[in-house]
């Protein structure tokens, strides 16, 4: 999630703060003081996020685009300028083309503005409400600015360390951007779930049997130490702090379980499933973002014991040495996977929907043919009774029930002389059984029940 600084440099900025037994300060100086502590965060321990420095009075300028050098980001804030009067419309449309240019419109993005307003809380709730304010507690003075900038950091840039676990073997790993809580809407109490600091990888799957799966979100894994030795190295230049540290780049001499697995899944083509908490699981892999440079990627699914439909349930899958046989044969030339569901589902049945009127009409239309055909087409006519029956219980559409017995009373009424004995029985019974279904009654209204041909002296 990239970053926006917004900084005010009105005119407003430049009043004095008497600090007791001190020089005194600007209210810039202690906007920049406390932007300068959030940038040496960022430097240490959150150096993957992309951060914008923007200043605004009544209009607004880009002073630094996206970036990872935050030496940058620093020199610009020593070199601000003061100008006119604040106008916040202004820079929040600047804010808007600045993000939408970089990132999209998809993109959500931490925006921090140092100016106060009443109205801060009705911006939030017209942005949707995904937002929080941090204001200073007591005097303004540089505790103050350091203590809301700490509320800041702890809430949206502390790193998220985890040990990553396989047997006997593990790794201490930084995962970015730091995962966010997940609360499942289908359950009964639902409650926010954290992914857990111990990541314990399952298993290990071909890429092509678990193929492009529904993901909520995707987070670089890297481990710590490599994130220790880059601290080691120094700041270093912007095109070296652009380019992504990636777990086989900076892994030094020391053994790391990280870039051993990294490399492992690159070259075997593989993924390992990991367990991020009860019944959640992951997935972790190589990807490439260049011909030299891959990363080791998380990708977190839905919670559930069955994420993905096609592999079954995550514990329920095993290694190949505990099968009878080996389920992708001698040669790799099969896949137990997608798994067959135990009931054959038969996408050839006939579900009756109704979304026009018309198809209601033809439904209805073809039940009265069978009738005018009857007795000839007495098995034809109870089907298609049936199958209208059923669909209007399930919708609970009664009246359906009740207006089509009237049609066939008005049928059996309007038969001629000629007419077969047996269709006016058949019309009369079939007019019955739907007008008994049509008032909920429970012994008339199964939904499993049938309505059969009356059987009578004239039935063969």
């Amino acid at each position: 999630m990239p970053t926006v600084v917004l900084m005010d440099v009105s005119l407003s900025m430049t009043r004095p703060v008497s600090l007791d037994g001190s020089e005194e300060f600007q209210r810039k100086n202690l906007a920049v003081h406390g932007l300068n502590m959030l940038f040496e965060h960022m430097a240490s321990n959150y150096r993957l996020e992309f951060t914008a420095l923007m200043a605004f009075s009544s209009l607004w300028e880009l002073l630094v685009p996206f970036t990872r050098d935050y030496n940058a980001l620093q020199e610009a804030l020593s070199n601000l300028e003061d100008y006119d009067k604040t106008c916040v419309e202004s820079a929040l449309h600047g804010v808007n083309n600045v993000v939408q240019q970089e990132w999209g419109n998809a993109c959500p993005c931490q925006l921090q503005m140092t100016d106060g307003m009443d109205n801060l809380e009705e911006l939030l709730r017209l942005s949707g409400g995904d937002g929080q304010i941090f204001t200073m507690e007591g005097p303004l003075c540089m505790k103050s600015v350091q203590a809301m900038f700490g509320r800041l950091i702890d809430h949206a840039y502390s790193p998220f360390h985890a040990v990553l676990h396989c047997g006997n073997l593990s790794s201490d790993v930084q995962v970015f951007p730091r995962p966010e809580p997940i609360i499942v809407d289908d359950e009964v109490d639902p409650m926010p779930r954290n992914v857990n600091t111990d990541l314990e990888i399952m298993g290990f799957i071909e890429i092509a049997d678990i193929a492009s799966p529904p993901v909520i979100s995707r987070h670089l894994v890297l481990p710590i130490a490599v994130n220790k030795e880059v601290d080691e190295v120094g700041a270093g230049t912007a095109e070296e702090l652009e380019e992504e540290p990636s777990s086989s780049q900076m892994a030094g001499k020391s053994p790391n379980f990280c870039v051993l697995l990294h490399g492992s899944l690159k070259v075997e083509g593989m993924v390992a499933l990991v367990q991020l908490g009860p019944e959640w699981y992951g997935m972790l892999y190589s990807q490439a973002d260049s011909k030299k440079k891959s990363n080791l990627m998380m990708s977190l699914f839905e919670p559930g014991s069955e994420p993905l439909p096609w592999l079954g349930k995550i514990s329920h899958l095993g290694p190949i040495s505990e099968a009878a046989e080996n389920p992708y044969g001698e040669d790799d030339s099969k896949s137990p996977f997608p798994l067959q569901p135990p009931v054959k589902r038969s996408y050839a049945q006939n579900v009756t929907v109704w979304i026009k009127a018309s198809g209601l009409q033809t439904d209805v239309q073809k039940i009265l043919r069978n009738a005018r055909k009857l007795p000839d087409k007495t098995q034809t006519f109870y089907k298609e009774l049936n199958r209208l029956r059923k669909a209007a219980l399930a919708f609970g559409f009664w009246e359906l029930l009740k207006g089509v017995a009237e049609l066939l009373e008005r049928e059996c009424t309007m038969l001629p002389d000629s007419a077969h004995p047996d269709a006016a029985f058949q019309l009369s019974h079939a007019a019955q059984q739907l007008k008994l279904a049509s008032t909920g009654d429970s012994q008339y209204a199964a939904f499993d029940h049938n309505i059969v041909p009356m059987h009578t002296d004239f039935s063969s």
